[in-house]
């Protein structure tokens, strides 16, 4: 396996790229837990919201960490601790999102969620993952 000396850094349009497939998978799959905790399970939106998101960061961290960034090297436990700031960040902004924008405006949670994913992963995870967990 090479060593990270030997690993380049992708560029950054190339890792944005990247971040944007690995980020449409993670969102596939906080979406998914959503909609089965909250349709199937009759989960609380807010508490199904969250652990969605739970279970996409975990996507996400493994697909940023091998595919978009290639940060491979020994530094593991590092990254994960900064990826659950970030994370912990994201799950935050992205809850407090979906609560506020579907009792503000009584919209479905659904709608909500989809607002926010797409403003919290454009402006917040792309730079926070980047410049700060696989740095």
């Amino acid at each position: 396996m090479p060593t990270e000396t030997q690993i380049q850094k992708p560029s950054l349009l190339f890792s944005w790229l990247r971040s944007h497939v690995a980020s449409i998978a993670a969102t596939a799959t906080d979406f998914l837990v959503t909609i089965f905790l909250k349709e199937v399970a009759g989960v609380w939106y807010v508490l199904a919201n969250a652990l969605g998101a739970a279970a996409g960061g975990t996507v996400s961290f493994t697909l940023c960490r091998r595919w978009v960034f290639k940060r491979r090297d020994g530094h593991r436990i590092h990254q994960a601790a900064r990826y659950v700031i970030a994370v912990c960040l994201s799950l935050t902004l992205n809850t407090l999102g979906v609560w506020f924008l579907t009792e503000t405006f009584h919209i479905s949670y659904l709608v909500s969620k989809i607002i926010t994913a797409v403003f919290i992963g454009a402006t917040v995870n792309f730079l926070m993952f980047r410049h700060f967990v696989f740095r």
